[in-house]
């Protein structure tokens, strides 16, 4: 695993929800695995999901890192770097 700025910069936020991915519970969807925003904190679904709403939130948003918000799981993803950490 590599690094990069945005991951050794990023810090462990609160997450919005505890219940799923924020947009696919508001439009009665269904989710795969969840990714939690360093940046804000939003919960959205991972791309094996239908909606793909972490990725759809980077775009949006520009917030570069998301962690795993699955229980065990411990890693994190930068957008911009294509880098896992």
């Amino acid at each position: 695993m590599g690094t990069c700025e945005h991951i050794a910069q990023a810090t462990d936020v609160e997450a919005q929800t505890l219940e799923g991915c924020e947009e696919c519970l508001a439009m009665g969807s269904r989710w795969v695995h969840l990714r939690k925003c360093l940046t804000c904190g939003h919960i959205g679904c991972c791309d094996s999901s239908p909606n793909r709403h972490a990725t759809a939130h980077y775009k949006e948003t520009g917030h570069p890192v998301i962690a795993s918000f699955e229980p065990g799981e411990e890693w994190r993803w930068c957008y911009v770097d294509n880098v896992l950490g």
